[in-house]
Formats: structure tokens, sequence, C-alpha cells
């Protein structure tokens, strides 16, 4: 037997004190691997078989959290791994990444070692990277805010002959193609051996397998810009047909389940994949923002607006923020950030440069885009509610923008406690895509002076890195949020960029509400 990938590590939350742990391993017979692991039981069972044939195994362990933090050792058919979990009570010391691809064929060309980061990732995880006389990690979770795969090939693949075809037609033709059994199976083999080929990358892999995930899809793993095309584009067959098959696979492979059985810690009441996790005084939102996307369209004599998340889904993720009693800070996963220049102010700057294209690409669906902004609005009001009434700490994490950058929200509305009014937002992008060409970052550093009004009271703005001049960090990047010690009274989290070519991280500091 040949484990064609895996194990890949998903954290399931913790549930009486046990912090669940599912792995995936793809095998090519029908033999389930070998599972041994001292501190859990458990047994590989069949989740699905591939249309290639292979098969789908997943694993469940559930690890007695103690009064100390523990390192876990588990064997997959006699090789051996580990990965760590805190002590009861703690949070977690966490890493995020996004953009784990290129978009285009050109921009590997520039890239020396595609998997650097990744390399780096698992050395600092490791405590193998000194700095000043200090290591840094374990950590205990892996957040990965999209774009975990780019199907952004499937266009030009030989090995998909009715999609190249299909994009050869002009655009009315394309809306009437319809979906056939041979899309079906194209498109299926893409998809699937997209994941078995970039996730079993040595550099990956050992990622993979040593740290329990926590993934959420964003457009590449569908297509770019999925969900922000014309109504007439999103809806026509062939893309309906591209989503659903990216989907299935979205679930197999990064959540570990088939369509209709969920993982634990998905909120009930939706249809999407959105989750919530509780860590100590730690909570993650982790909010899907492509399965329900949608353009706005006309509906008979009525105009649909467009939406990220469909009424049930922020339903469900307001229902759980409502049931947190006792969290200090909330780490909110938003895939693509909240706090970001606006897109028609990029317009008027951009004009004719190089890497616009791109840079239009990331942008053209973003939060600030007018179809966006009355939902993002009542999100921003929501968090800062949150906040007040429980005096928690919120902080945005998010990727997307092949950049590094810091976004503040700070309201003024009510003066009386005004440390609680601020919402960070750390932006870490990507852990392999290259950032956007030079002169459109020069443009873009620009356009991260202005600060928004987004209601009365409530400001956003891009902040420079402490210590420097920028707001932008133009280079590959992963960060890792480190929360103080137990013991420190501070209960401060420390976020760390870890930019390619920078032997020291850049950091940030964030403060609990007092």
């Amino acid at each position: 037997m040949a484990i064609m990938l895996g194990p890949v590590l998903q954290f399931l939350g913790i549930h009486e004190r046990r912090w669940g742990v599912s792995l995936l391993v793809v095998t090519d017979t029908a033999a389930p691997p070998v599972l041994q692991c001292a501190a859990a039981g458990g047994a590989f069972s069949l989740l699905s078989t591939l249309q290639s044939g292979a098969h789908v195994w997943r694993a469940v362990l559930a690890v007695v959290q103690g009064a100390s933090a523990q390192r876990v050792v588990y064997r997959v058919d006699g090789q051996s791994y580990a990965f760590h979990l805190p002590a009861d009570g703690e949070s977690p010391r966490m890493a995020y990444a996004s953009c784990n691809g290129f978009s285009s064929p050109g921009l590997m060309k520039n890239v020396v070692d595609k998997n650097a980061l990744w390399t780096r990732l698992l050395n600092v995880h490791a405590g193998r990277e000194r700095i000043n006389g200090r290591s840094y990690g374990p950590y205990h979770l892996f957040l990965m805010g999209g774009d975990q795969v780019y199907s952004d090939a499937l266009w030009q693949d030989p090995a998909c002959p009715d999609i190249v075809a299909w994009s050869q037609l002009t655009r009315d033709q394309r809306r009437k193609v319809p979906w056939t059994a041979a899309l079906q199976k194209q498109v299926t083999n893409f998809f699937e051996n997209l994941y078995l080929s970039k996730w079993s990358q040595p550099e990956v892999a050992q990622v993979l397998a040593s740290l329990p995930t926590v993934m959420m899809w964003d457009d590449h793993d569908i297509i770019d810009g999925w969900g922000s095309y014309p109504a007439q584009d999103h809806d026509c067959p062939l893309y309906q047909g591209v989503f659903a098959i990216a989907k299935n696979c979205f679930s197999l492979f990064q959540r570990h389940s088939v369509l209709g059985t969920p993982p634990p810690c998905t909120l009930p009441g939706q249809s999407a994949f959105s989750a919530g996790y509780r860590v100590g005084t730690t909570g993650l939102l982790v909010l899907d923002m492509r399965s329900e996307r949608s353009p706005e369209r006309k509906l008979g004599n009525n105009l649909q607006s467009a939406q990220v998340l469909s009424p049930a889904s922020w339903a469900a993720a307001y229902q759980w923020l409502d049931a947190q009693k006792g969290m200090k800070h909330l780490v909110v996963m938003s895939s693509i950030p909240v706090v970001h220049p606006s897109f028609e102010l990029l317009e008027k700057m951009l004009g004719a440069l190089p890497g616009q294209q791109e840079l239009e690409d990331d942008l053209r669906d973003h939060w600030t885009s007018a179809a966006h902004r009355a939902e993002r609005l009542r999100l921003i009001h929501r968090l800062f509610d949150f906040s007040k009434a429980q005096s928690c700490r919120v902080t945005l994490v998010s990727g997307d923008v092949h950049v590094a950058a810091v976004g503040v929200l700070e309201s003024k509305r009510e003066a009386t406690d005004t440390n609680a009014q601020i919402i960070n937002q750390v932006t870490s992008s990507g852990i392999v895509h290259p950032p956007p060409a030079a002169m459109a970052r020069y443009f873009l550093e620009h356009a991260c002076l202005q600060v928004e009004t987004v209601d009365r009271g409530i400001t956003a703005a891009m902040y420079e890195f402490p210590t420097t001049s920028r707001r932008l960090i133009g280079a590959r990047n992963f960060l890792t949020l480190e929360p103080d010690d137990a013991a420190n009274p501070a209960q401060r989290l420390w976020v760390n960029w870890w930019v390619e070519n920078e032997p020291e991280p850049s950091c940030k500091v964030i403060h609990p509400v007092r």
C-alpha cells in the first residue's frame, strides 16, 4: 500500500476537556492504514473513494487535556509524527497562512523556492529558528485562511479539453453550454489531482502532519473571483458545475467530511461551512465567505442584492457569539480583509500599471466594494457591540491580497471605554503567491494613507507596522499569534509576521480590553 496524501490534521474543537483532531490519509489500495497513538485510541475508516479509485480514510483522536501542555506522538503505517496541545484552559498558540499557490504560470518563473515559507514555518514550529536567543513555537493550531489550492490552471489544462474549448467561446456562448458527463469527469479529476499534488509536496506535507488545521476556502479554491461575476455568468451551467465539484473537494480534503455530515464546531442552522471554536478564553469564529456569495440579480420586478453570507449564516454566527461567556479574545477569520483601501480609490490611481490586472482580481470582490458595504457595516457594528458587552478584544485575521498589512477599526460613538472600541486586523498573504508588482504596491501604499469613514464615529485605517514607516510588506509571509503565558497578568497577544528574506519577524502586540 502507498500513501498518496497525508496524514493531514484538522482541529475538531474541545469537548469535555478532550482535544479533538481528525487525520486524513489517501491511499492507492482498499486496505486501511494502521494508526497508533498512546495518548488516544483511534482507527481509520473509509470516508470516500476518489474518481481514480484512490481511497480516502479518516481517523479521530480525542486527547484529554491536562495541567500542562502536551506533545502527542502518533504513527501511521509505522511512520512517526507529533502534534502539540495546550494545557487545559489555556489559549492556543496559532500560525496563520493563506494563498498557497500561483494564479498564473508566469508568476512561478521569478520564485526560486516556492515552498521556502513552508520550510520556515516548520522550523519556527519546531523551535529550530532562534532570534536574539529566543526560539518560537511550538504551535497548537494552524489557521489557513483561503486559497489552500489554486484552480487557475483548469482553463488551460490539456486533461480538460472540454473546459479549454469552452474558454475559447464568446461570453454569450459560454453561458448556454450545458454541463455534461465529460465535463464532470474532467473537472473532478482536475480538483482531486490538484489536492493530491499540491499537498503531498514534502515541505507542505510535513506541516500538515504536525499542526492541526482550521481551514476556510476562498475564491481560488473554486475559481478566481467566485461569487462576484455578473449573475448570468455566475448562474451558468459550467460555473455551477465547477463550484459543485470544488465544494465537494473542499469538504473532503479541507474539512475531512462528506457533504451533509459537517464536522464538529460547524455552526448549526446554516448551509455553509462557518464554524466556531473555543479554546480557553480565546474564541475563533471562521466565516465562510464563498459558499453563499452571490452577485446582484433581477428576480421578476425585484432586484436581489449581492451577498457574502446568507441571513441564516449571519444568524448562526451571531447565535454562537451570544452563547459565549468569559471570552477575553475573539479571533475572526475573514478570508478577505475588512479593512483595506477601497477599489474605487485604487481605480482612480492605478491607470495602466504593471500588475494592475492581478491587483484588480484581488480587490474586485472585497468588503469595500459598493455591493458589500451594507453587509460589512452590519458585521462591524455587531463586532463592536460584542466587544463592548463582553469586554472582549476582537481581532480580524485575513489574507487574499498578497501583502502583509495592519488595519484598525476605531469607534468613537461612545467615549466611555475607548480601549474596547478598537478592532485590529492583521493580514498575512501569501505563503506561496508572490506580491503584486512594485509599481502597483507603490500606489497601494499611498492609498493606505486614506482614512475611511465607515459610519458616524467609526473609521477604518491602515496603520504602519510598529517601529517602521511602511503600511504594507510586499513579500511572501505567514504570521503567528502567541498569547502571553497564562501566569502573565498582561494577557497580550503577540502577532509576528515572518517575511521572506527578513531575518527577524515584524511584531505587533494586541492588548486585552481593560
